[in-house]
């Protein structure tokens, strides 16, 4: 017999009371509503119960109220199972099994192959089928049923394609791309603030914990490591009898449960701690991850990367990219998927890349220029603006900085021209060529004050040359890298402004791409060989086009910010096109990606000069198969840009 896993809630849950108005429920008479409700169950299941054994035949189906649940494929080792689906508050659990109820099979296969776990604490109530068997008479209550297991059908069909794509491409592994959820201590050791100090030490000891969170209804309020017991008790002579809450750190820096193993290492290593309270979408502590956690992963190859970038002084920059290049080739060995790839090589540059300005600002100190004169914002362009560099290439970045009375503008202006030029040597001494175009802070035209840059962004609205369109379509891939919050927000608003009144300037630059579209190389695959093109530049006529398309539809709806995948996550959000488009789209970008990865980098291996032209001959069948359908999902991208401009 299965043990039992679940509770009765407490009436502080209030079940009954968000089930009135619960769709299944909401157009029954409260007599009939009642008399059904009593031959349901509520059920609470604590973090980590399973609610649906595998082997066990369904009877019924669970309303979630509060918390969530993950539905597995079931394996021996209940760690190895793969996660299916996610299931939130207002799911239901239980869909899978419904042709069992419908009398549509006798076998219920899916309960064989399938298990339910709490994530976090689940309370629902529990239907039998005899219940749903009633309910069902109802129409509008099997149309509800209906559109939920079509949109669960297709949320499981986009998850089955992430986890068959990765599985082709990942092999068995890669600690990069596990989760913090995968690998921390659950549930975090927890106290809140008015137990007394000792209690709280007693606690740590008994589960054998490094440190303990404060909470407050499981939101986090502090936390508490061994070095604080020391420093702040045993140093101090401070009694134990005080509250926990006296000698916490508030407010400690933390990490979401859904985030990155990579992530949680460079934040640890950039915030100087040891620990990370773990928390869930609504601020709540599900657990803790520590140092000794992440370097048990055997990624100290990343550590010592992240390390050296942040201890690094200036005359040894250059050692830096060969770390980050070792971590590139182990990343490419391990065949793990680009967009993976440039989140952890992005982390990396960008804190070169902000040591590099740092190191800039102090050496005008040295220099006697002093401290920066007024707030400024160091932006970068091209692809460290996208998160897409994976190489050092060339510079592309500019300066903004505050506006000031006349008297002052021209000491202003020339500490800004020193520290533009300083940024770029440093940068130039980490690896980063001078941009052949001279798009770099060191040269007047991209450094200035707000009201310069102004006046700039006005003259190539009104002009729209092809020079004025070239360096706009630079510019506005930028991305804020250090500086002044509250100047950005500023610079943000007054470009926004500006695009408001440049609807001409966006359609010349629509028109520009109209006339550089994306190739396609049409279907079937023998097609393929009976084009004229035996080769394509990946850089030149795919993904230029697909960004600049990306980036004036973005411009259109007033989205500045952000990498390439979160532009389009922002394009989703305002419903200028479908999440199932996003999902295609990156799918594509991450396909055409690893091919312009391991072409560039193979170049610079064999010590070739980088090239991004790849030869059709040389590529597999699967290969050519992925290229044709990424590139006519990228031309649906230009084609929603340009319908927009009626081009």
């Amino acid at each position: 017999m299965t043990q039992k896993t679940y509770q009765t809630p407490p009436g502080s849950y209030r079940v009954r009371e968000k089930l009135r108005h619960q769709p299944i429920f909401q157009k029954l008479t409260d007599d009939y509503y009642r008399e059904l409700y009593e031959q349901c169950e509520e059920r609470l299941y604590p973090d980590g119960a399973v609610i649906a054994h595998a082997q066990k035949r369904r009877e019924g189906i669970l309303v979630i109220t509060s918390g969530t649940a993950e539905v597995y494929a079931a394996a021996e080792d209940q760690e190895a199972g793969e996660v299916l689906e996610v299931v939130q508050e207002g799911g239901i659990l239980g869909l899978g099994s419904l042709s069992n109820f419908l009398g549509i099979s006798n076998e219920d296969a899916y309960a064989y192959m399938v298990e339910i776990r709490a994530v976090e604490t689940v309370v629902g109530l529990y239907i039998p089928y005899g219940v749903l068997g009633r309910l069902w008479r109802h129409e509008d209550i099997r149309d509800y049923f209906l559109h939920q297991v079509v949109s669960r059908l297709k949320d499981v069909y986009v998850s089955l394609a992430e986890q068959v794509r990765l599985a082709h491409e990942l092999g068995e592994s890669d600690p990069f791309l596990l989760r913090v959820q995968d690998i921390m201590t659950k549930p975090a050791t927890a106290v809140d603030r008015y137990v007394t100090i000792q209690e709280a030490a007693e606690k740590m000891i008994a589960e054998k914990a490094s440190s303990i969170v404060i909470t407050d209804h499981g939101r986090l309020e502090g936390i508490i490591t061994e070095k604080d017991f020391v420093n702040r008790v045993v140093t101090s002579n401070k009694s134990v009898r005080e509250h926990a809450g006296t000698i916490m750190t508030e407010h400690p820096y933390h990490i979401h449960r859904a985030d990155y193993y990579y992530h949680a290492l460079s934040e640890m290593i950039l915030r100087g701690v040891k620990h990370l309270p773990v928390v869930d979408g609504k601020d709540k502590v599900v657990g803790m991850i520590t140092m000794a956690d992440l370097l048990r992963k055997k990624n100290r190859q990343m550590f010592s990367a992240i390390r050296k970038v942040e201890e690094t002084e200036a005359d040894r920059l250059n050692e830096v990219k060969t770390e980050i290049y070792d971590i590139l080739a182990m990343l490419i060995r391990d065949n793990v998927p680009s967009l993976h790839v440039l989140d952890v090589l992005t982390q990396l540059y960008d804190r070169l890349t902000k040591r590099a300005v740092t190191i800039a600002i102090d050496s005008l100190k040295r220099k006697g220029a002093g401290e920066p004169p007024v707030p400024f914002v160091w932006y970068q362009m091209g692809s460290a603006g996208r998160g897409e560099q994976f190489v050092l290439t060339d510079q592309d970045h500019f300066l903004v900085y505050e506006d000031v009375e006349s008297l002052r503008k021209k000491e202003v202006d020339e500490y800004f021209a020193q520290l533009g030029e300083e940024i770029t040597n440093y940068l130039e001494i980490a690896g980063y060529e001078r941009c052949k175009g001279k798009m770099m802070a060191s040269e007047l035209m991209w450094r200035g004050s707000m009201s310069k840059w102004n006046e700039t962004l006005r003259k190539w609205a009104m002009r729209s040359t092809n020079e004025s369109l070239l360096l706009a379509q630079n510019f506005f891939s930028f991305r804020k890298l250090y500086g002044s919050d509250g100047l950005h927000t500023a610079f943000i608003r007054m470009v926004r402004e500006d695009l408001k009144r440049s609807s001409i300037f966006l359609y010349r630059l629509a028109q520009v791409e109209k006339e550089n579209q994306i190739p396609s190389l049409e279907q079937p695959i023998r097609a393929l060989l009976r084009i004229e093109r035996k080769q394509l530049d990946l850089k030149k006529q795919v993904l230029f086009p697909f960004h600049h398309a990306l980036q004036i539809l973005s411009l259109s709806h007033h989205i500045l910010e952000g990498t390439t995948v979160e532009k389009l996550q922002a394009l989703v959000e305002k419903d200028i096109i479908t999440d199932w488009l996003a999902t295609d789209l990156r799918h594509a970008l991450s396909q055409v990606m690893d091919l312009y990865i391991k072409q560039k980098w193979g170049s610079i291996t064999a010590g070739k000069a980088p090239s991004s032209i790849v030869t059709f001959s040389q590529f597999s069948t699967r290969d050519k198969e992925k290229l044709i359908r990424a590139l006519k999902e990228m031309r649906k991208l230009q084609t929603t840009m340009l319908s927009q401009y009626s081009l």
